[in-house]
């Protein structure tokens, strides 16, 4: 099977990428953001804090979820009730940032998306999928970009729903995610040592999506050529 990681921090476009990266190459898109993003929900929901370790590990016998994909796009389903859109709430976002520092949280969701790796070619993204998740990923990318840059992409995501937020507001978000991200005891955000580098500061969309399209056909080419082929490859020097 052929596995790619894409790690990387907020609002580096790492979803929507591998979305449409999925879709033509006939990958597995897995969003295990969303996942972490489902349990910080259920807590928000109950009243629990994020932060608070013992309560956030007592709701999780409680949690039940399950990817499905229907008419072409991936559903997140929470003890049965679709949350593909709630959990894109940008408070939610907070709270799955601060429900994934707590090791349980991460080994109740490790073997749910090693498994799905395991039996189809998957196109997987997140914080630590290089590092923890896939360390044995065909293809490790981390993807990355100014705050600035990542800030006002944000602003024009939210400018498209209709969602009114000030430029300030969103930098602060960003840069405050990046540092729990960054600085959490269990799998924090770093590159893993053989992670091609792709940074889209001065990239658009379309010229990120031709970057790593690009790297994954020349990859996943190799792969199937056989171990000889693939012998000595890195990527811990390279950077786009």
């Amino acid at each position: 099977m052929i596995s790619i990681a894409i790690d990387g921090p907020s609002g580096a476009g790492k979803s929507s990428l591998a979305k449409r990266l999925a879709a033509a190459l006939g990958y597995v898109y897995v969003d295990t953001g969303a996942m972490y993003r489902a349990i910080g929900l259920y807590a928000l929901r109950r009243g629990v804090p994020p932060a608070d370790r013992p309560a956030v590990c007592a709701l999780l016998p409680e949690i039940a979820l399950r990817l499905a994909y229907e008419d072409g796009a991936q559903h997140l389903y929470l003890n049965g009730e679709d949350v593909s859109a709630a959990v894109r709430a940008e408070e939610v976002g907070m709270a799955a940032s601060g429900v994934s520092a707590h090791p349980e949280v991460r080994d109740f969701l490790l073997e749910m998306q090693r498994r799905m790796a395991r039996s189809q070619n998957v196109l997987m993204d997140g914080r630590d999928i290089g590092t923890v998740v896939l360390p044995d990923a065909t293809l490790k990318i981390f993807l990355t970009a100014a705050p600035e840059a990542r800030a006002r992409r944000r602003l024009a995501e939210l400018a498209a729903k209709g969602e009114a937020a000030e430029y300030d507001k969103v930098l602060a978000d960003i840069r405050q995610r990046d540092e729990q991200d960054t600085h959490r005891a269990a799998a924090p955000l770093k590159k893993a040592a053989d992670a091609v580098l792709v940074d889209t500061t001065d990239l658009d969309f379309d010229q990120s999506f031709e970057t790593m399209k690009a790297l994954i056909l020349e990859r996943a080419a190799k792969a199937a050529a056989g171990p000889q082929s693939a012998a000595g490859e890195g990527g811990g020097c390279s950077t786009v």
